[in-house]
């Protein structure tokens, strides 16, 4: 007879004897002991058109240690790669996913929590209306809509979805711009009646239409053309607008007044507690810029646009993204690179450091943008700079421009999210989309 070659019971005990005695080997960061996060409470993260400026995000967010970036999609092989690389050198593997078309990459990956989209504004509002309705939480760049029906969509979204949505309105989380606001809040300023928001000092108002120059389209894997035109209308390809040439064109770019009034035009409508409306007049200037245009919230304090210096007050800024807001008993005025406001009493600056505590205290936000967006994944809260601040904020950059385009003076109704009289201007608050690119 032929012996069987199934283990006797014998055998099958004394392996399973062995098994059980020998030292199980699993990494110490499955139960968190080595002071990381276990798996199971780690946000998933994956990143969308992550440029110079994601990069900085993306930096940003992998320090935090409950955080976890899995994969990356972009149009273009040569960020796919390159963001790949600085993530698994981060995370000491190979195992970032990299993915060409949004919409395979967000149907694929349904185990991620939240998105990085740090794409060039034509891409910011739809990448995030997709992600939003994939069940992704979302952390865009600024400007983050191109146009006031963009805006609306992203809040409808959230909003429909129950997503958590943070705008990289990165000041509204700085010391510096915490303590304004609050020397705001608390009435140090007497009265305010004018704030001023910063633009940036380059580029014209008035944007382009023309084409550059076509030239051949590289393979698709190189470079997706139509995925990275998206919404956008079609034209010939030319490599200087996927290196940043894009800017200054109409349909890529919000202009001088969003490149920056997307940070300053929200920081100051949080300060005068406007978070939630828009400018309601828009004086025309005659200039290619914008700078000096006086706008007027329905509360009657006056925001101007100032690409620089002006005549009274603190005068202007010495670094970017500056603010100043004046009362009848003084002004206070911060930018980038500043240790401390200038103020017009430096018996304002007495306690900075317990005004700036206390506003912690009291909202319970963290003073990082990016950690204040992960408690609220986590909390379902809704962070600092959420929907409804970018978009109520990216409205009045949107009228701002539309002001200059027709050059004439506006009058907006934040209630009816319309132009009072005037055809043409509310032709403007949206564009056509290309299909398939369409909210």
């Amino acid at each position: 007879m032929k012996k069987s070659s199934s283990p006797t019971r014998r055998t099958f005990l004394k392996a399973t004897a062995a098994a059980l005695a020998a030292p199980s080997i699993v990494p110490a960061s499955v139960f968190g002991r080595d002071g990381r996060v276990p798996p199971s409470e780690r946000i998933i993260m994956a990143g969308i058109g992550i440029g110079s400026r994601g990069t900085h995000d993306l930096r940003w967010m992998i320090r935090e240690s409950d955080v976890q970036f899995v994969a990356v999609c972009d149009a273009r092989q040569q960020r796919r790669q390159a963001v790949k690389q600085i993530i698994d050198q981060w995370y000491g593997n190979n195992d970032c996913a990299t993915y060409r078309d949004i919409r395979g990459f967000l149907a694929a990956r349904t185990d991620i929590d939240g998105v990085l989209i740090a794409t060039g504004d034509r891409w910011h509002a739809l990448a995030s209306i997709l992600a939003m309705r994939a069940g992704k939480d979302v952390y865009s760049e600024k400007p983050s809509c191109m146009t006031i029906a963009e805006g609306q969509g992203v809040v409808d979204t959230a909003r429909r979805h129950r997503r958590v949505y943070q705008t990289g309105l990165q000041r509204l989380s700085e010391g510096n711009f915490i303590f304004a606001n609050e020397l705001v809040r608390l009435g140090r300023l007497g009265k305010v009646h004018t704030v001023r928001a910063h633009i940036a000092p380059w580029d014209s108002a008035e944007l382009s239409h023309a084409w550059l120059p076509a030239q051949p389209l590289p393979p698709a894997d190189e470079v997706d053309w139509d995925e990275w035109l998206g919404p956008c209308p079609w034209r010939p390809y030319n490599e200087a607008y996927t290196r940043g040439a894009w800017r200054g064109y109409y349909d890529f770019h919000t202009s001088c007044i969003g490149e920056w009034g997307a940070h300053t035009f929200g920081q100051c409508q949080v300060a005068i507690d406007a978070a939630d409306t828009s400018a309601v007049e828009y004086g025309y200037v005659k200039n290619d810029s914008g700078d000096g245009m006086v706008t007027r919230f329905a509360n009657g304090i006056r925001m101007i646009l100032n690409r620089g210096g002006w005549e009274g007050s603190c005068g202007g800024w010495r670094g970017s993204c500056g603010v100043c807001y004046e009362g009848d008993e003084g002004w206070v005025a911060t930018a980038d690179g500043y240790s401390q406001p200038d103020v017009s009493n430096p018996a304002l600056l007495g306690d900075f450091k317990k005004i700036v505590q206390d506003y912690l205290d009291r909202t319970q936000r963290a003073p990082s943008h990016v950690r204040n967006f992960f408690d609220c994944v986590k909390s379902r809260r809704q962070p600092v700079a959420n929907p409804v601040v970018m978009h109520r904020s990216m409205t009045t950059v949107h009228a701002a421009n539309i002001c200059m385009w027709l050059r004439r003076d506006m009058r907006y109704d934040p209630v009816k999210e319309a132009f009072i009289n005037d055809d043409e201007a509310n032709r403007l608050r949206a564009r056509a989309m290309r299909e398939p690119w369409i909210i």
